[in-house]
């Protein structure tokens, strides 16, 4: 995987493996906050850890109320370290958003374009470093 930018939604850094999906999750119903697993039956990744991890989908799969779950596993510690989509998402950028001004704690959302996130390598270490004007995606060095 090369370095490469992306565009910043929700500023921030982080680092972490990446797990990588071409099914998008909904936060409200398909998350435990407590425990930071996936809890849909119906999606692929059901029973995944997603705590500390860069998590990359394409979008997320609403319900409105998916935010303040995202919002709620940041302040707990068990939300994904940053999420890469190639799509803007209004509902998970306000989750990442509140929980910022809620609780002073940081989940950067970025968008990449479909090229880039098809080159993603699942379980890979990056870091992310989400920046209005200067956001990237990097190989970390460990």
């Amino acid at each position: 995987m090369k370095s490469f930018s992306a565009r910043c939604l929700v500023d921030g850094e982080a680092a972490g493996a990446l797990t990588v999906w071409s099914t998008p999750l909904s936060f409200w119903g398909g998350f435990d906050v407590l425990s930071g697993r996936v809890i849909d039956r119906s999606h692929p990744a059901f029973g995944e850890e997603l705590t500390g991890r860069v998590l990359a989908m394409p979008s997320g799969r609403g319900s409105s109320s998916a935010s303040s779950v995202l919002a709620e596993a940041i302040r707990l510690g068990t939300a994904p370290a940053a999420i890469l989509l190639t799509a803007p998402d209004p509902i998970i950028t306000v989750g990442a958003i509140v929980a910022r001004k809620l609780y002073g704690k940081a989940c950067p959302i970025l968008v990449c374009d479909l090229a880039d996130f098809h080159a993603l390598i699942e379980g890979r270490r990056v870091r992310i470093v989400a920046r209005e004007g200067a956001s990237r995606i990097e190989a970390a060095s460990d």
